[in-house]
């Protein structure tokens, strides 16, 4: 298969489900080939709904669930996001389409720099990245509207609480469940949202 060619079924059959027929999110799929994120000597099969390889221990999320944590977010065109786990770069070249601005950590220097390589070769310019500790977030480039992890915490950090703007939603996994955290009034609130089954959030570079 032509590394741009996103088949019809992979968008109606499990994208389409997961960000409930989402236009906007639809079409940030479309124009974001789940191929080019991943090693063909990897894997073969990009389109499948299943987290996949990508080295150093880290895979790529299910597309169902970044279609589902992407819908989540409740993204508006002014929205600044942090990322933290940057991983292939592919839930911030979706979430790039939908935002003003993508920034995004990463603590693995072979991933970084993969990463960057790709969303540079896709002409996306609105994605900051950085090589550093997740766990520390981004400070400098704060608050943000929207905060989400892509690796499985054992707690809230509270660094990333504290780069949470107000009125701002952060999704992350704990304990075996999508965790969405809102702050309102200075005041912190969360709600399980789905299972899910990511890599351990790892602290330090």
């Amino acid at each position: 298969m032509h590394r741009d060619l996103i088949p019809q079924s992979f968008i109606t059959d499990i994208v389409a489900p997961a960000c409930g027929n989402d236009r906007k999110i639809l079409e940030a799929f479309l124009k974001t080939p789940r191929a080019k994120f991943i090693d063909e000597a990897m894997c073969r099969r990009p389109y499948a709904d299943d987290a996949l390889p990508i080295g150093f221990g880290q895979t790529i999320s299910k597309p169902s669930t970044v279609a589902l944590m992407t819908r989540a977010l409740q993204l508006e065109p002014n929205h600044r996001v942090l990322e933290i786990g940057s991983g292939s770069g592919f839930q911030a070249a979706i979430l790039s389409r939908l935002c003003a601005r993508v920034y995004t950590v990463e603590r693995i220097p072979e991933l970084y720099r993969r990463a960057m390589d790709i969303i540079h070769k896709m002409r996306i310019y609105n994605i900051k990245f950085k090589l550093d500790d997740g766990n520390l977030g981004w400070a400098e480039n704060g608050p943000y509207d929207r905060i989400i992890a892509t690796a499985e915490a054992k707690n809230l950090p509270q660094e990333l609480i504290a780069q949470l703007a107000e009125g701002g939603i952060m999704l992350i996994p704990l304990d075996g469940s999508i965790i969405e955290v809102v702050k309102e009034n200075d005041e912190i609130r969360q709600r399980k949202i789905a299972d899910c089954s990511f890599v351990d959030f790892v602290c330090g570079k």
